[in-house]
This record gives structure tokens, C-alpha cells and sequence, in this order.
């Protein structure tokens, strides 16, 4: 029996209020930025449209012109390359360790590793400030107490860096161990029994059928991670201003930069569609090396 129009119309008007969110406050705004990105809209022409200028291409041939955005680059791939590995891999572990308790220290543990993922990264950010500082901080004065001279964590090109990551690592390993969590919970015993009565032990069980069954999870997991590192903004803002000698700027404080500090607004534009681009063409490779695992 053929349906009415208003029966084929009624799952469209479910759908409706979130594609109209999606066009206000995320395609539109994507657009606009993408046209900004070709003029030279500074903080006059927000006052004044009639001065704002088309300038082509010349914004995004002059970043790849500018050294900070070329080191700010560097450093998001530098990011990218050590911090996403360490949260998969990290709360992976912890999800499969703490899966394996059964007492209520295990669930516990749950809620010691969860907490940093829902606490303000602003408050954070400024508590591990402090246990950074080279005089006096919480790290040092424990590494004095074995006899190991204290670091300049946030005062040195390198070792600011790996010390921005070791925060941003401890945060981002709580939801995604929920997520390992939730799926481990959800293969199915007998698996487990199977492999029992063949005389499996805990190891060949974890690699031969936890892992294997967690194929899409840690895809999951790994594409979402991937985006959010090259999006890393909040630590190096608050922490250390993109320094020292812009050893720790991302390319999303580079935008912001640009765009609210120095008002260069279609120069960040730029900037932002860069690394748009990058986060797109990513995680195509993600996708495409997914489809291949799975043989499609």
C-alpha cells in the first residue's frame, strides 16, 4: 500500500531540528569561514564591510611563508605522533587490567581513572602549572628527594612539549577507557570458555580474542583521539602561551593568535581551513585502512 506524503514526510521532521542545528552552528559558519579565509578582514572591516578585500590565495601562500606557522605545524605532528598512540594503548591496558578485577577496588579504580575527563581543563591546567614550576614544584621537589636535579618542564623547548603531553595524555585516558570498557563487556563469554577448555591462559585469551573483538572500538577511539590532538589548543593556552619560542604552539593557537589577538581575522581563517584539510584527509586513512582490515 502506497504511503500518504505525510507518512514518508514524518521521519524527516525527527531528523529536522538536528540538521537545522548542524546548518546554523556548523556548516554555515564553515562556509562563512571558508570565504573569510580569502579576504584580508581584519578588526576595521567587522566595523566597516566596504574595507574588507579579496586577496585570493595570498593568505594561504603566506602561511606556508611564515616560520610560526611552519614550527606550529612541527609541533601539532609531534603531538599527534606521541600522544595518540600513548592514550589508545594506555587505556586499552587499563580497560583490559581493570576489566580482569572483580572486586570493588576495580570499580573504584574506574572512577580514579575517569575523574580527570570530567574536570575542567582551565583548573587542571593551572594545578599542574604549579606542580611544574622549577622552584618548588611538586615534580621537582620529589626528584630532589632521590638525589635527581629538578627540570625545567615548562621553561625548555623539549621538554615543555612532552610535559604538555603527559597532561593532556592522563585527561583524555578516562573516557576512552569507559569506551574500551563498554566494549569488552560486551563480547560474549562463551569466547572465553571456548578458549578456557582449550587451555588458553589469560595472555593468548586477551591477544587472540579480547584485542580481535575490539577492532572497531580502538578504530573508534584512534579517529576521535586523532581529531582531538590536532585540535590541541587548551593546554598550551594556559600553560605556557605557545612558548618558550613558540616550541609548543598548535595550529589551533596559531589561529587564535591571529584571529583574537592580533584581529588578522582571514589570515586565521586560513590558517583554520589548513588544518581542517588535515583532520578530513586523516581520517579518510583511518577509514580507508579500516576498510581494508575488514576486507571491504
Amino acid at each position: 500500500m502506497q504511503r500518504s506524503l505525510k507518512q514518508r514526510l514524518t521521519p524527516y521532521g525527527f531528523i529536522a531540528p538536528a540538521i537545522i542545528l548542524l546548518l546554523l552552528f556548523s556548516l554555515i559558519p564553515i562556509l562563512i569561514a571558508f570565504v573569510i579565509s580569502f579576504t584580508g578582514l581584519d578588526i576595521t572591516g567587522l566595523g566597516n564591510w566596504s574595507t574588507v578585500k579579496f586577496v585570493g590565495f595570498s593568505n594561504f601562500i603566506n602561511l606556508f611563508k611564515d616560520t610560526t606557522f611552519i614550527q606550529s605545524i612541527g609541533n601539532t605532528f609531534y603531538y599527534i605522533i606521541i600522544g595518540v598512540p600513548l592514550v589508545v594503548v594506555l587505556s586499552l591496558t587499563i580497560a583490559i587490567l581493570i576489566n580482569f578485577g572483580q572486586n570493588k577496588f576495580f570499580s573504584f579504580l574506574r572512577l580514579i581513572f575517569y575523574t580527570p575527563s570530567i574536570t575542567n581543563t582551565v583548573a587542571v591546567a593551572v594545578v599542574w602549572t604549579y606542580m611544574y614550576n622549577p622552584n618548588g614544584g611538586l615534580l621537582n621537589s620529589i626528584l630532589e628527594k632521590f638525589g635527581i636535579s629538578g627540570l625545567q618542564w615548562l621553561n625548555d623547548p623539549t621538554t615543555a612539549k612532552i610535559s604538555l603531553i603527559i597532561l593532556a595524555v592522563w585527561k583524555a585516558i578516562g573516557l576512552n577507557m569507559l569506551i574500551f570498557l563498554a566494549a569488552i563487556q560486551g563480547i560474549p563469554e562463551s569466547l572465553y570458555e571456548a578458549a578456557q577448555l582449550d587451555g588458553a591462559n589469560w595472555w593468548q585469551q586477551t591477544r587472540h580474542i579480547t584485542i580481535p573483538s575490539l577492532r572497531f572500538s580502538i578504530f573508534f577511539v584512534t579517529v576521535t583521539t586523532l581529531i582531538g590532538w590536532f585540535q590541541f589548543f587548551d593546554e598550551p593556552f594556559i600553560m605556557t602561551k605557545g612558548g618558550p619560542v613558540n616550541s609548543t604552539n598548535s595550529v589551533a593557537l596559531f589561529v587564535y593568535q591571529n584571529g583574537f589577538q592580533n584581529s588578522n581575522f582571514g589570515y586565521a581563517a586560513a590558517g583554520s581551513f589548513v588544518m581542517f584539510a588535515a583532520i578530513i584527509i586523516a581520517t579518510l586513512i583511518q577509514f580507508r585502512m579500516q576498510r581494508k582490515q575488514q576486507g571491504l
